[in-house]
């Protein structure tokens, strides 16, 4: 009886272990770019430096696909004179060396590095998860543009990619703002988390993401309230 006893508990672990979610996602970074980010780096980057980069990234856009942003968006109108803004807040983030984060597969592809990783979700993450994918959110899909970096910044490295992607995001909730009411809306609140992990490509000049992303609108100011 002890001995059943002790292979049924291994089985259900077994059973437990392979029932927990795995996110998945890869990123580039380019040893030697056609394009100088910083003054200070010294290309081609060693192989530490583009290793540090890649997980960096990684540690980003799993916590942006777990834990979102809640955001302020303001539509802005020509006709009023008003100019579209968004503020995004991050709800949360993955510490430094999560145990949770593991490198799947790395390779060198002449001076393009690429990173495939696994994030294995806690309990209270994969609740997250259940609570993104709900059938009540909806999905979109936008592409944005900024700026490689910005010198002076401690991560300017990755900062042109963080603002790539909000840029998506105000594009996106403001396509789908214009589709959701006759009159289009002052503002809305609300949150939203990326659905997978971006492409992120140069494009004249900037940096580029194509990205799609879930979306909760919690509140809506129409322009007939001011």
């Amino acid at each position: 009886m002890p001995r059943r006893f002790f292979l049924s508990v291994l089985i259900l672990l077994a059973h437990a272990g392979s029932a927990q979610e795995v996110l998945r996602g890869q990123v580039f970074v380019d040893r030697e770019p056609l394009y100088a980010l910083s003054p200070e780096d010294a290309y081609p980057l060693d192989a530490e430096t583009v290793r540090r980069r890649a997980l960096e990234e990684t540690s980003f856009l799993f916590a942006a696909m777990i834990y979102g942003w809640d955001f302020t968006c303001e539509v802005g109108e020509r006709a009023r004179g008003t100019a579209p803004d968004l503020a995004l807040e991050r709800r949360g983030g993955l510490g430094a060396g999560d145990a949770r984060l593991r490198v799947t597969d790395a390779r060198l592809d002449g001076q393009r590095f690429s990173l495939w990783a696994d994030y294995r979700l806690s309990d209270s993450q994969r609740r997250r998860m259940e609570q993104w994918r709900s059938g009540q959110l909806r999905t979109m899909q936008a592409t944005g543009r900024a700026p490689l970096s910005w010198p002076g910044e401690a991560a300017s490295w990755l900062a042109g990619k963080e603002a790539a992607l909000e840029d998506a995001a105000l594009t996106g909730l403001r396509e789908l703002l214009r589709g959701r009411e006759r009159n289009r809306p002052r503002a809305a609140r609300g949150r939203l988390a990326l659905a997978e992990f971006p492409r992120f490509y140069f494009d004249q000049g900037q940096w580029a993401a194509s990205a799609r992303f879930r979306v909760e609108i919690t509140e809506i100011e129409p322009y007939a309230v001011y």
